[in-house]
């Protein structure tokens, strides 16, 4: 499990905030030689003010090769740990020590401990939406941008567990051909949306495209014209004719459809209720506020044990080798 060290903000902190945030956050990066990652679901102003926007993949990726001293991740626990895993000697920051994950939290070390060992012969590949503990545990660690690539460069006769997405390992079972064990773990996020609601949205659109993240569910994934990961996605609405599209994924990635096609329209899938539930309420934790706070007081830090670090490191290696 992750630990982290947290100097929670006074009110004198609080109140030293300063108005532009934008200028202050700049400044400070130039003081610690920081770099600031973010995931495509994040506010709107921390999107805007990231040296690097991106999805797992592309945000890994950007981890592995950064020059900073300190790594910003504003985006959730595991991410950050993924960037701790591939810098163990740089300052990892998470804005929002509370910014957790509903996938990686529903497969538990020591469940998935005794899963792992029931089938011993099946070699652990995990979805990066895991903590460094399933991951230490894992052979190879993939993402929704590469998971088909890498399950099709495994052997036909190598039995496989997939884990903790059993949404993403049904898709990828469904592309790849391939019959995989999969752990019963899902996203909050991506199983609220609404088919009945969808259909109807479709109905109103009639020229919309539904896109659609494979975390989702399958009735969801049977209307969509296009399935894909969030940086996937993004690609598509740019080069598509389609003028409309209804977007089955966190709204996150609106914000960078709308600045990449503004002369198209986005409209995010309804969830199952009248919530926000298709916001993420972990992304959404983070706060330009929390992330200037993060770089000012140099906490909340993300640290690991080195063993579980560089157990947790292999499967990451092997996950960009076979995904170059």
């Amino acid at each position: 499990m992750f630990t982290a060290t947290l100097s929670p903000p006074n009110s004198a902190q609080t109140s030293a905030i300063p108005d532009d945030l934008f200028a202050a956050i700049e400044d400070l990066k130039q003081e610690l030689n920081a770099v600031i990652l973010a995931h495509y679901y994040q506010e709107p102003d921390i999107q805007d003010i990231a040296d690097y926007i991106g999805d797992s993949l592309e945000l890994a990726r950007k981890a592995a090769n950064t020059n900073a001293d300190v790594i910003v991740f504003a985006g959730v626990h595991f991410m950050a740990e993924t960037a701790k895993i591939l810098n163990p000697n740089k300052l990892v920051l998470l804005p929002d020590l509370d910014a957790g994950c509903s996938l990686a939290d529903s497969c538990p070390p020591d469940a998935f401990g005794e899963f792992k060992a029931a089938h011993p012969d099946h070699i652990v590949i995990s979805y990066i939406n895991c903590s460094a503990a399933i991951k230490a545990m894992s052979d190879i660690i993939c993402t929704s941008s590469n998971a088909v690539k890498l399950v099709l460069q495994i052997p036909e006769n190598q039995p496989i567990i997939f884990a903790p997405d059993r949404n993403l390992g049904r898709y990828v079972m469904e592309q790849t051909g391939r019959d995989m064990v999969l752990w019963q773990g899902s996203c909050m996020v991506h199983e609220t949306f609404s088919e009945k609601k969808i259909v109807q949205l479709k109905i109103q659109h009639p020229a919309a495209e539904i896109i659609a993240h494979p975390e989702c569910e399958p009735p969801v994934l049977r209307h969509a014209n296009y399935v894909g990961s969030t940086s996937a996605l993004l690609n598509y609405v740019q080069n598509s004719d389609s003028s409309v599209f209804i977007v089955a994924t966190e709204p996150g990635i609106i914000h960078q459809m709308q600045k990449q096609a503004p002369d198209k329209l986005f409209i995010p899938a309804p969830p199952m209720n009248s919530c926000a539930c298709n916001e993420c309420p972990h992304m959404r934790l983070n706060t330009l506020e929390k992330l200037y706070l993060a770089m000012k007081n140099r906490a909340p830090e993300i640290t690991l044990p080195e063993d579980t670090r560089m157990a947790a490191l292999r499967p990451i290696q092997r996950m960009l080798e076979m995904s170059a």
